[in-house]
């Protein structure tokens, strides 16, 4: 049993949702957190980041053995700056990176379970909220082998 399980079990604690977003577009990083206080935790990787208090929404991926699973969040985007930071990636055309991690407030020297990595698959903005979905790499729709061959890489083919 992970630790996470066990405090939906018996309480206790306070989970806390951080959502590190990157993308090459920005100078830095947005980190936000749930809740009212900005928390100073530690990644896996030994980094301590500062995630600023925002009023956010999570929705997990089911666990099940479907290729297709998306964590979704909406965050609350009062001063405008999720949207601005939104715009900007769409201008540059780049894309958007997310590390959900969780964090027990008795515990902020690392998440208390793996990191999600993912990649943002859309983003809208109704109101004053910025719903993001974010996806694992697209594994079904996949080509096998990823190397087509071609005449450039096989130049063989040509006399076939």
């Amino acid at each position: 049993m992970s630790i996470i399980e066990r405090v939906y079990a018996s309480g206790g604690d306070v989970i806390i949702d951080t959502f590190e977003l990157t993308c090459p577009a920005w100078s830095e990083p947005v980190l936000i957190c749930g809740g009212f206080d900005d928390h100073a935790c530690r990644t896996e990787d030994g980094r301590i980041l500062t995630f600023l208090a925002a009023g956010i929404d999570v929705s997990l991926p089911r666990k099940s053995n479907s290729a297709s699973q998306t964590l979704n969040f909406a965050i609350d985007n009062v001063i405008g700056e999720a949207q601005q930071k939104m715009d900007q990636a769409k201008a540059a055309g780049q894309q958007i990176n997310q590390t959900y991690r969780r964090y027990l407030a008795s515990d902020l020297s690392a998440p208390a379970e793996p990191p999600y990595r993912m990649t943002a698959l859309g983003a809208s903005i109704e109101g004053t909220t910025v719903q993001i979905s974010a996806g694992y790499a697209d594994l079904i729709n996949r080509a096998f082998p990823r190397d087509k061959l071609t005449t450039l890489n096989a130049p063989c083919m040509k006399y076939l």
